[in-house]
């Protein structure tokens, strides 16, 4: 199974190569992985259905990828935010 604590540490090959390897042998282990890492279910379908020429894989790391990119982006965000100077804290 994918290790999600090393996941951004992978290339988008590997992980590919991951993705593709649960699809044929642990489907159940990759829908784990998608629903902890928070992909877009009705996207994941839609992307897989308009694209069924493409390698699902790499079209499911592209989307985690992506995911994983808007997570650090909020988390980033949130903090910018949450700088305030100690005297204006309660």
């Amino acid at each position: 199974m994918l290790d999600l604590e090393n996941i951004d540490k992978l290339s988008k090959q590997d992980l590919a190569n991951a993705i593709n390897y649960l699809i044929e042998e642990d489907f159940h282990a990759l829908i784990q992985v998608l629903y902890r890492l928070d992909i877009n279910e009705k996207l994941l379908k839609q992307t897989l259905h308009d694209n069924k020429e493409e390698d699902a894989g790499v079209m499911i790391a592209d989307m985690i990828i992506k995911r994983q990119t808007q997570k650090e982006e909020f988390k980033k965000q949130f903090k910018q935010q949450n700088d305030i100077a100690e005297e204006d804290k309660w």
